[in-house]
């Protein structure tokens, strides 16, 4: 196969792989590459189906199938492929990138990534709690408390709150039962999505709640930036912090509608 973007995606397994820093050497952002195809489909595989591009079956970055495994999943997969004109933009495909992530970075290291997810479940956001001013208190109160209620009827989870950021330490048992939920998610692709969903958030109790359906993302994500919300109330919105967080917002929802797809 020739040296082109197409074998990166349709998987020339004796091509040289791209090199992961060329970009960050070079003097700006990599050209975006052209669509090289006509049309995205999908074609049964092991465990479920693969994208195909002019029926030929697609890769990961890491040159891994890029198959899915719910026909859910795979529709919005193969949707974002046929939604690219002229060019392949990664930044418009969420679910193709978390995907791959799910497939190359998750799967072949679950045990890392549980590891990782654990450390949240002692320093979880809604465990740090404002002293003032009243009206920031009560909001934490009335949009946090109600989840750790939850947290603590569903894993067996009780936190002890603290007030500013110094650090609080959580009971063994809390972190433990977390882990375990942690560790009882199902599949490369909802533990990818609860990677993201919590690193996005700072609460691995607010991911759960999304990706067990306490929460929807819309109430997740405002759970999360009530201090933010409250700050915005008092000094007004910053321009430029608001199109950061509509971009992490977008990835949060993103990573919420993987989890639901493939469950």
């Amino acid at each position: 196969m020739s040296d082109d973007s197409s074998s990166d995606w349709l998987g020339d397994a004796d091509a040289p792989r791209p090199d992961p820093t060329a970009s960050a050497r070079g003097p700006g952002k990599p050209a975006l590459p052209k669509r090289f195809y006509a049309a995205a489909g999908l074609a049964d595989a092991e465990g479920g189906l693969r994208l195909t591009l002019d029926g030929r079956p697609a890769h990961t970055p890491a040159r891994n199938p890029l198959a899915l495994p719910t026909r859910g999943l795979a529709e919005a997969v193969a949707a974002e492929w046929e939604a690219q004109v002229g060019v392949i933009d990664p930044a418009t495909m969420p679910l193709t990138r978390l995907s791959n992530t799910a497939i190359d970075g998750v799967a072949p290291r679950r045990d890392a990534v549980i590891e990782d997810l654990s450390a949240y479940a002692g320093t979880d956001l809604l465990a740090y709690r404002a002293g003032d001013p009243e009206r920031l208190v009560a909001a934490q109160g009335v949009a946090w408390d109600p989840v750790l209620d939850w947290a603590r009827a569903a894993f067996g989870a009780r936190f002890i709150l603290g007030e500013g950021v110094m650090h609080v330490a959580q009971p063994e048992d809390t972190i433990a039962a977390l882990r375990r939920a942690i560790a009882e998610t199902d599949g490369p692709f909802r533990l990818a999505a609860l990677h993201t969903l919590t690193t996005l958030t700072g609460s691995l109790v607010l991911a759960l709640a999304v990706l067990h359906g306490h929460l929807t993302p819309a109430e997740a994500w405002a759970a999360a930036h009530v201090d933010e919300t409250y700050q915005a109330s008092v000094w007004g919105l910053d321009a430029e912090a608001a199109a950061r967080h509509a971009l992490r917002m977008g990835e949060f929802e993103a990573a919420a509608r993987l989890a639901a797809l493939a469950g």
